[in-house]
């Protein structure tokens, strides 16, 4: 086994180099803590939602919208500081806040349909 400061040759399975004191042990690498219910592999990508959010917003349901625009912006930014978990979370918080707004907004839409409809049926019938 070779130092990686100073090259100089060391006896298989030493921690420090016998010339330098360099530390011979490879460091670990960082863990990722998952919640129970997640797959993390090396490189996985996790959807942020971002353009989703952004449509429902605009043309389903404004606060939920938001909500779901807020989670989504935190995604990418819990990947790049090694939080997976994190990331994870606030795609799945996205995605579901997406859904819900996306839902609230076609039942409005129905309910805005049948008002109507009733309405022209109302006036075809002469009931005013």
């Amino acid at each position: 086994m070779f130092c990686p400061q100073c090259g100089t040759g060391n006896a298989e399975g030493a921690a420090v180099c016998a010339k330098c004191g360099a530390s011979l042990l490879r460091p670990l690498p960082p863990q990722v803590v998952v919640p129970p219910g997640y797959s993390a592999q090396p490189g996985q990508q996790v959807p942020n939602y971002l353009v989703q959010s952004i449509l429902v917003t605009l043309f389903c349901c404004l606060p939920l919208g938001i909500a779901a625009i807020v989670y989504a912006a935190q995604v990418n930014g819990k990947l790049q500081a090694g939080d997976m978990a994190g990331a994870m979370a606030a795609s799945k918080n996205a995605k579901l806040f997406c859904w819900i707004s996306f839902w609230i907004g076609v039942g409005g839409t129905l309910i805005w349909i049948a008002i109507v409809f009733l309405g022209a049926l109302g006036n075809i019938t002469g009931r005013h």
